[in-house]
């Protein structure tokens, strides 16, 4: 693992999906503590509480949300009393954080969906479903609130730094706590985006009644040598949320932005008009190409659409970008 010699002992362990000596700490506590699956921990007061899943790792590659994850587990494990919420943290995919990969076989963040076609046979298939039948066990005695923050990443660079994307389908009380929440973490934009690409967000919100938020948090780095700087409003506004401390304020709110249409891969005849360099949230307008797929011909529709996530080398079958427009 790079940097691993580097690395705090919290943070490796949990880049090692190792929740050994956190587990101990918390249970010691008399905290109801379960290790349902490698790299799941769940910590439980059986008090009713709020109950927030933390997932970090889903690809491989994303490394930064780790660091912060971790070094805030191992303020909390030296004060267990200071944690106000049920939780469960999950690290998606332990075997490519191992190999300093994004994924070992498929994308981990499109096998949360019921059919999974050429992908069931994938390694992150049977990880999928450790971590559903984690999930499921987590918030099957929860109360209404529901929290998962899936933190992510972005692959390449953004004209928004920090950027969300939320289920529409999130009943309104949640939704408004989770907006109120992305905006004190400094969040610049969100995407409320109204249907699933099978993300592990989308999932625990539909299925779990989660405020859930796949949360995008500058770009990719190497374990051990991120720029934590970059995430100290993510970080503040994490922690709050774990002690039930009063969250800093927002410094500015988050621009909103709702989902024009999804740019679908269709076949490997399928080509993008812009060069991979292209930042997310790039605008182009009406009439413009975006992608061609042999006689399908992706265009905009408004006056102005921005890209987000244009990946061309997905598989055939999966989205290759979102083209949303701004709406507040």
């Amino acid at each position: 693992m790079p940097a691993q010699a580097a690395l705090p002992e919290a943070v490796r362990a949990l880049a090692e999906a190792d929740f050994g000596a956190l587990a101990q700490r918390f249970s010691d506590a008399r905290l109801q503590v379960a290790l349902p699956a490698r790299g799941i921990m769940s910590i439980k007061s059986g008090a009713g509480r709020a109950s927030v899943l933390v997932s970090v790792g889903v690809h491989g590659d994303e490394t930064g949300p780790i660091e912060v994850v971790g070094h805030l587990l191992e303020a909390l494990a030296r004060d267990p009393a200071a944690l106000a919420v049920d939780l469960m943290v999950c690290v998606g995919n332990v075997d490519a954080i191992a190999a300093g990969k994004r994924f070992i076989d498929a994308d981990l963040n499109r096998m949360f969906r019921p059919q999974r076609g050429a992908l069931a046979d994938a390694a992150e298939s049977a990880r999928a479903d450790a971590m559903i039948a984690a999930t499921e066990a987590f918030f099957a005695d929860a109360g209404p609130q529901r929290w998962h923050l899936d933190l992510h990443t972005a692959i390449r660079p953004s004209v928004y730094p920090t950027f969300a994307i939320v289920p529409e389908l999130i009943a309104e009380p949640g939704k408004a706590a989770l907006l109120g929440w992305l905006g004190q973490a400094g969040i610049g934009a969100i995407i409320m985006n109204p249907s699933s690409a099978g993300t592990y967000s989308y999932y625990s919100a539909e299925h779990h009644g989660a405020a859930a938020s796949t949360v995008e948090l500058g770009r990719v780095g190497t374990l051990g040598q991120n720029d934590l700087a970059q995430f100290a409003d993510v970080q503040a506004a994490l922690g709050a949320l774990l002690r039930g401390a009063a969250p800093p304020q927002a410094k500015a709110a988050p621009h909103i932005f709702k989902v024009a249409q999804e740019v679908i891969k269709l076949s490997d005849d399928f080509r993008m008009t812009f060069g991979r360099d292209t930042q997310n949230f790039s605008a182009l307008h009406k009439g413009e190409v975006i992608a061609t797929d042999g006689a399908t011909v992706y265009s905009v529709r408004h006056d102005e659409e921005l890209v987000v996530f244009p990946n061309p080398d997905v598989r055939v079958g999966l989205r290759a970008g979102l083209m949303v427009v701004r709406v507040a």
